[in-house]
């Protein structure tokens, strides 16, 4: 058993900038399923949306954010991340990230930070460093950490789940006490207590066929911290990155929504621009409004894809600016500065997810949850480009001051062993693959950008019949990484059909053909599943 003061689960900008904040305060452990550097945030291009510019205001990003949202903003947490922003830029900068600057026009050669625009952004406000912003925040965040002596890293280990008081069939509130976790290297699963556990685990994207998110992100945080009795709000809401690139040999390549704000403009299949028929913003409208469209525009041509065209930029900028996306595509044998991108809607972002405060904080006692696994209401129906990051930042800094402000409790010393099933079966990854892959499909046909209630109920029962199998496996079998991901993906997929049946409209990314519009009195109202815990004193019954 490993005893901690502070859990991180998730090594990515939520994660590290917390485990940096409480390290004076105790020892910390880093839990990533990974190496350190894989995460969400590592894939992420486009940047971080701040006010920095004296162009901009406070009041206008809080209101693009509002209005992505689609009445569904908690606003005085918006209010919150966006004015705290700013501040915890400037710390990432004195960390050591490096933003891009441009020179100054007739300044002699002052520079400033180079601010770029995308959709739904009234205003020049992404930091960013060329189109690998998440690369770069995640190597200062880890150079960081590595001067911290108080802080350990345990890499490929995977979460199973948590250990709770109320599982443990303790009377009194539902308190969390640390974790079950499989060492994928030796097999083994290990025990870590600690009085505060953190989930910054990502989001869920692989739960779909198509996604511009790494394998990694199988929606483990959510589905862990609904096991555990946690309420979970708003997974109907997930967001389809409109520009993927469409190529059979590419895998998950996301193509930044920076390139369209720097004048990438949208085509079908015949080189005929269609978004102005579809919104005034054109091709930097919210991604919810451009996926549908494209979706639209692929059902109408018959084509797998359509095409994103910035030819008309110099290729001396569209390298530099894009060096990262110029290099891959070139490598798929497309030249950006010559011909359009082939690209596809893909899920990208989780919306909803552990019910919190701004601060972080679940309703079960000692457990927080930050960045993409957190439903903070900062994103309400649709998620603002770019605000991500930013919202990763600013909560994980409130966390860490509610964490200091308080006692910590000594980690519990009677936490039961983990007891796992004994079995193996030569069978058991044709399964799993074949599992994995008949939930990945049904979501995508029938819990994709376009929803019907039909659609919903045939996902709903497939994913029903799946749970069984999979339960079957995980009670009889020893856990593997492959089995527990797939237990997980199962889990959030169940989720977010049981969150789109709930709402009766389409509002941002929930759009249904059987409630086309939005319903006024589901406004600022969210969609919570909340599991019924059994009474039980054996952690793998209650797990159930």
């Amino acid at each position: 058993m490993h005893h901690f003061d502070f859990l991180v689960l998730g090594s990515g900008i939520a994660g590290l900038s917390f485990a940096l904040k409480v390290a004076p305060r105790g020892r910390v452990a880093i839990i990533t399923k990974k190496n350190r550097a894989e995460s969400n945030t590592n894939y992420a291009q486009g940047g971080i949306a701040a006010v920095t510019s004296k162009e901009d205001s406070i009041e206008l990003h809080v209101q693009d954010t509002l209005q992505a949202g689609a009445g569904l903003c908690k606003e005085q947490v918006v209010r919150t991340i966006v004015q705290e922003g700013p501040a915890r830029i400037a710390e990432l900068i004195q960390l050591g990230m490096h933003f891009s600057e441009r020179e100054i026009p007739q300044s002699n050669g002052a520079r400033e930070l180079d601010l770029g625009k995308e959709g739904g952004h009234s205003k020049r406000r992404i930091l960013h460093a060329k189109d690998v912003t998440g690369r770069e925040i995640e190597c200062a965040l880890l150079a960081a950490v590595a001067e911290q002596s108080n802080i350990r890293i345990f890499e490929n280990h995977l979460a199973i789940d948590l250990i709770t008081s109320q599982k443990l069939g303790q009377p009194g509130t539902n308190r969390c006490m640390g974790v079950y976790v499989l060492d994928t290297a030796s097999g083994q699963v290990e025990t870590f207590a600690a009085p505060i556990t953190v989930l910054a685990t990502g989001g869920c994207g692989k739960v779909y066929l198509y996604t511009t998110n790494p394998d990694i992100a199988t929606g483990d945080g959510v589905a862990i911290a609904f096991r555990a009795g946690a309420a979970i709000a708003n997974m109907e809401f997930i967001q389809f990155h409109p520009t993927c690139l469409y190529h059979p040999k590419a895998k998950s390549f996301l193509i930044s929504e920076a390139v369209r704000g720097e004048g990438g403009v949208l085509k079908n299949i015949a080189g005929t621009e269609f978004m102005e028929q579809h919104h005034p913003l054109k091709s930097l409208a919210p991604r919810d409004i451009v996926a549908r469209a494209i979706d639209s525009e692929m059902k109408k041509s018959g084509a797998d894809y359509v095409l994103l065209d910035i030819t008309h930029k110099p290729a001396k900028f569209l390298i530099e600016r894009f060096p990262n996306i110029y290099q891959t595509c070139l490598k798929y044998g497309i030249d950006i500065t010559r011909e359009p991108i082939p690209v596809v809607p893909a899920a990208h972002y989780q919306c909803g997810g552990v019910r919190t405060t701004v601060n972080g904080e679940t309703d079960i006692e000692g457990l927080y949850a930050l960045g993409e696994v957190a439903c903070t209401g900062l994103h309400g129906a649709n998620r603002l480009a770019s605000n991500s990051l930013l919202e990763a930042l600013v909560c994980a800094h409130r966390a860490a001051l509610v964490c200091a402000a308080g006692e910590l409790a000594p980690p519990a010393r009677n936490i039961p062993a983990w007891h796992s099933g004994q079995a193996h079966n030569p069978d058991e990854l044709v399964v799993v693959s074949h599992n994995w892959e008949e939930i990945r499909r049904a979501m995508w046909d029938y819990v994709g950008i376009v929803r019907t209630n039909k659609r919903l109920q045939r996902a709903q029962k497939r994913i029903a019949n799946l749970q069984g199998e999979i339960h079957e496996y995980y009670w009889d079998f020893t856990v593997t990484n492959d089995l527990l991901e797939l237990r997980n993906i199962a889990t959030v997929a169940e989720l977010i059909v049981a969150c789109a049946l709930q709402r009766p409209e389409s509002r941002g990314l929930n759009y249904n053909l059987d409630y086309p519009e939005p319903n006024e009195e589901w406004s600022q109202r969210d969609s919570v599943i909340k599991a019924q815990l059994p009474k039980s004193k054996s952690p793998a019954m209650a797990a159930l």
